[in-house]
């Protein structure tokens, strides 16, 4: 369906690649190589974060500056595209990616997309243009979204948008709500049996984000984030956003 199928405990597993492909040591996030990983990997969704250039151009990037990977301190709201463009990443030599192009190399592969809004604001043009592109390439029914609050109302029934058990609670009681809007998206720490079990009783899909940084604090970062699967696992949690490292502890015993 929407991401790599693997096999858990007599489960179907979804997984999603977060940070824009296969992301370790050797691959830049949001870049072609870490997608094309994803792809030989057979993930069948990936996460990409999205931000938009100083002339208004859509890209995949994570970070607000160009710092980390590029070794570049501007902005990306400060820096236009034509000089993002030229960026290189001392990893792979991966070069900033266009949001289009992203979309461009999923729908090529197949692969479905949950888009991190990291767009200040709310930018109505903007994000027509964005939906615009989703449908170019026939992807917009099986899209999924982390949102922000300026920006919950525009993409609401346009794009499913990632909520916590309360907000969907709030949602439940305004005019026009359907399931089909929404899904509940939390870490392992935040997502009880209860929650699962609410979710499914009202048709509401569900995905655990296992992700390095919840883990910062942690002695023992592997060892927690297996925890973390296998309970999420007796829970009944099928679809996973995911950091590559911790794909093990989903895999068929």
């Amino acid at each position: 369906m929407y991401a790599a199928d693997v096999y858990g405990q007599g489960k179907t597993i979804r997984l999603i690649a977060h940070r824009g492909g296969v992301v370790d040591s050797t691959f830049t996030e949001n870049g072609l190589p870490a997608l094309k990983e994803a792809v030989r990997q057979d993930y069948k969704m990936v996460e990409t974060d999205m931000r938009v250039t100083a002339d208004g151009v859509l890209i995949a990037n994570h970070d607000a500056d160009f710092k980390r990977f590029y070794g570049d301190p501007r902005k990306v709201t400060e820096t236009k595209w034509t000089e993002a463009r030229a960026l290189t990443s001392k990893l792979d030599g991966n070069h900033p990616m266009l949001l289009d192009d992203v979309f461009r190399f999923c729908a090529e592969n197949k692969m479905a997309v949950m888009l991190d809004n990291k767009i200040a604001g709310m930018d109505s043009l903007l994000f027509s243009g964005l939906i615009g592109m989703l449908d170019r390439y026939h992807l917009r029914e099986t899209a999924i979204m982390i949102g922000t609050d300026e920006s919950t109302g525009f993409f609401t029934g346009k794009v499913r948008l990632s909520c916590s058990r309360k907000q969907l609670e709030e949602n439940m009681k305004k005019p026009g709500y359907s399931p089909d809007h929404y899904y509940l998206f939390e870490r392992p720490a935040s997502l009880t049996h209860e929650d699962v079990s609410w979710a499914r009783q009202h048709d509401i899909r569900v995905v655990a984000a296992i992700n390095k940084y919840h883990y910062r604090q942690s002695a023992n970062m592997m060892a927690d984030a297996k925890k973390d699967c296998e309970r999420m696992l007796e829970y009944g949690v099928t679809e996973f956003q995911i950091d590559s490292e911790f794909r093990q502890f989903l895999l068929k015993k």
